[in-house]
């Protein structure tokens, strides 16, 4: 009997790949595609909730046809993490060989949900934001705070980053690191509002809740913003999303 061996990538392993953001935008652009057009399976997550509250454990299972990939990830978020000196997202992807179905790798996921998640953010801009938006607005100065400004800088032609967190060592550090990473203004603001008026385009990049606090509210942002809910709705309040001219989501089934 042939043997199987299992790879297994740490994130130092993952990081050390190399792959850089344009590469990722790149292959999100054939997954939206694929998606699209009904060409994978990639059923909504199931989940189970330890501790309750706003805890998660999800699975994220899919089969992408064109690039012969199969697996499923395994994902967490626990907000009070944080107080622990933990991530908020922990987990592993496991990869299977398609033509066999045998796991060929198990790797950490936390480096690859972070840049997946921005390159998402770049891709849906890259066709519903202004070409030539310059500003952006991040509430939550986290791993997605980063990565989402990392992609759209790949796309748009960033000058500046708009920064509220609700931790002000969260935020000046965020600020710093920005500067320095990308070589972009990175302002430090008071005030939730202050990141999303003005802005071209706005992300929301704070803990995923079952009761969002609703802090945007309705006219805070410009005719013409685009805003990426990388925390779903945690941000907004009803009637600052139903203000919106289009609405748009990469997965129906999970609405």
């Amino acid at each position: 009997m042939a043997k199987n061996r299992v790879l297994y990538l740490s994130r130092a392993d993952v990081e050390s790949v190399g792959v850089n953001m344009s590469e990722i935008i790149e292959a999100l652009r054939i997954v939206f595609k694929e998606k699209g057009e009904g060409r994978t399976e990639m059923p909504p997550k199931p989940g189970i909730h330890p501790g309750g509250g706003d805890n998660f454990i999800h699975a994220m299972p899919a089969y992408i046809p064109a690039l012969m990939s199969a697996g499923v990830k395994w994902v967490s978020g626990f907000p009070e993490n944080a107080k622990q000196g933990l991530p908020y997202i922990t987990g592993l992807l496991i990869l299977n060989d398609s033509a066999t179905g045998l796991p060929i790798a198990i790797m950490d996921c936390v480096w690859i949900t972070g840049m997946r998640t921005g390159a998402a953010t770049a891709v849906s801009a890259h066709y519903l934001a202004r070409p030539e938006s310059t500003t952006v607005g991040v509430l939550g100065c986290g791993v997605q705070g980063r990565t989402n400004v990392e992609a759209l800088k790949v796309l748009f032609p960033i000058k500046r980053v708009m920064a509220y967190d609700v931790s002000l060592e969260v935020l000046n550090r965020y600020a710093t690191d920005i500067k320095t990473r990308f070589n972009i203004e990175a302002i430090p603001v008071k005030t939730p509002r202050e990141a999303v008026t003005g802005c071209d385009i706005i992300v929301t990049a704070g803990p995923i809740l079952k009761k969002p606090h609703a802090t945007i509210q309705a006219g805070w942002m410009d005719e013409g913003a685009f805003a990426s809910l990388v925390d779903f709705d945690s941000y907004w309040h009803p009637d600052a999303i139903g203000e919106s001219d289009k609405f748009c989501t990469d997965d129906a089934a999970q609405m």
